[in-house]
């Protein structure tokens, strides 16, 4: 969506609100494609004291797949935008600031990159997952596994030991 800010570049207190919808589904990460509805963005660009400011609220629901337990989940995730919106810039190195093409905001370039950097590079089922055991693979959510403990090869005479003793 190109939102036109020339009718309040120059007002201030002017403000222009927004709605629209955003389809990411296209966006790879890690291999998968977890969002497969579209971003329900609203917001609106404000002229504060001559400064352009952008304040949006971006939310959609992501299909995930645990990283320690390999099962399927969905979380709902939220984004805030809060950023400056210039006509030009007098300090080219200031990243934070967006720049406009003419007079014309690009939201989808700024939705889109936004929400691409606020996506966590882990996604865990829940906080206290306990991932598969890595001897047999059980899903230790679900209950412990079946497999005997591994004797540390240094004790493993005390072990021996021990067998003799119950016998």
């Amino acid at each position: 969506m190109r939102l036109n800010l020339s009718p309040i570049i120059n007002v201030p207190g002017g403000r222009i609100p927004f709605a629209f919808q955003l389809d990411l589904s296209e966006l790879c990460f890690y291999g998968a494609y977890p969002i497969s509805q579209p971003l329900e963005v609203t917001g609106e660009v404000r002229n504060e004291a001559c400064a352009l400011m952008l304040r949006a609220q971006a939310e959609t629901e992501l299909h995930l797949t645990c990283d320690r337990c390999g099962q399927p989940f969905t979380r709902k995730k939220a984004l805030a935008v809060d950023t400056l919106v210039a006509v030009s810039l007098e300090d080219e190195e200031n990243s934070d600031i967006i720049l406009l093409d003419g007079n014309m905001l690009n939201l989808d370039e700024v939705v889109t990159t936004a929400f691409i950097l606020d996506m966590d590079t882990k996604n865990l089922c829940s906080e206290n997952c306990k991932g598969l055991c890595p001897g047999c693979g059980a899903n230790l959510n679900e209950g412990p596994c079946q497999c005997k403990p591994e004797v540390d090869l240094r004790l493993a005479a005390l072990t021996q030991l021990l067998k003799d003793e119950d016998s």
